[in-house]
């Protein structure tokens, strides 16, 4: 007999809700602020002469952010499959690390293993790791990456019709990459304050230069690369090349050392 009373949630549901909530909270502010970078691929993408489809198509296939910014210059350039291959590996190699810190071991199931590690991107990466200590399950991993990825596309699509509503052309848009890059250049040494790190750039681009003026790119990136996997093996060389200005007090510095009686110093 009905009793009109609904039946007791389990406690599977009861935390796959708490996980829900959990993880949008984490996640809800930087899915926002995801939203205007869309807006400028997808206006990117119509100023380039694609149909405003190619946006989600972009974002979804590749979704790795600088990576499809630099994916539009490489389609319209007419660079080979070989040297697209290469920049992808080059400037995406960091999701290699991140991956250390994502806790694969607490998502269940293989569908959502696959999602993890395809969705695994900077911002993923920078929301798990201020939230070392948190209990992640699935459904806070999930949603986590389900909102970063929706703020991305949905942007990228919103900026894609209206680019294709617009009854001229912008000039300049091709430089959103240009500018996208020395943004996150910017960032990048006003947190470590290494001069070291852009001058080795500049080092690598002038030898790229006096290569092969037509593969600077290319070249600078992998002399980038080997120069930083070099620094990363050999602590002694990575010393040697820092250069830490404005105040900065190189990692290595950071570690307290022990005196002569034991105690830290």
């Amino acid at each position: 007999m009905a009793t009109g009373e609904e039946p007791a949630s389990s406690p599977t549901d009861r935390g796959v809700r708490v996980g829900v909530r959990v993880g949008a909270a984490d996640a809800w502010p930087v899915a926002l602020g995801m939203v205007p970078l869309g807006l400028a691929f997808g206006l990117l993408i119509t100023q380039l002469g694609f149909s405003w489809w190619w946006a989600p198509v972009f974002s979804i296939v590749i979704y790795a952010g600088s990576m499809e910014f630099l994916a539009l210059t490489l389609v319209t350039g007419g660079a080979a499959p070989a040297s697209a291959g290469l920049y992808a590996l080059l400037v995406n190699f960091r999701h290699i690390f991140y991956a250390l810190n994502y806790p694969i071991s607490k998502v269940r199931g293989w569908a959502a293993k696959a999602y993890g590690v395809y969705a695994l991107t900077d911002e993923t990466y920078a929301i798990i790791s201020a939230n070392r200590e948190a209990s992640w399950t699935t459904a806070r991993v999930m949603t986590v990456q389900v909102l970063l990825q929706c703020g991305w596309v949905g942007g990228g699509i919103l900026g894609a019709l209206f680019g294709a509503q617009l009854p001229f052309q912008i000039q300049g848009m091709e430089f959103a990459l240009t500018a996208l890059f020395t943004v996150l250049m910017i960032e990048s040494f006003a947190a470590h304050k290494d001069l070291s790190l852009p001058l080795t750039a500049l080092l690598a681009a002038g030898i790229g230069l006096l290569i092969s003026p037509d593969n600077v790119l290319m070249i600078a990136m992998s002399i980038y690369f080997v120069v930083l996997i070099a620094r990363h093996i050999l602590p002694r060389l990575d010393a040697a090349m820092s250069w830490f200005i404005f105040g900065a007090t190189p990692p290595h510095r950071l570690t307290p050392l022990p005196s002569p009686g034991g105690e830290e110093r």
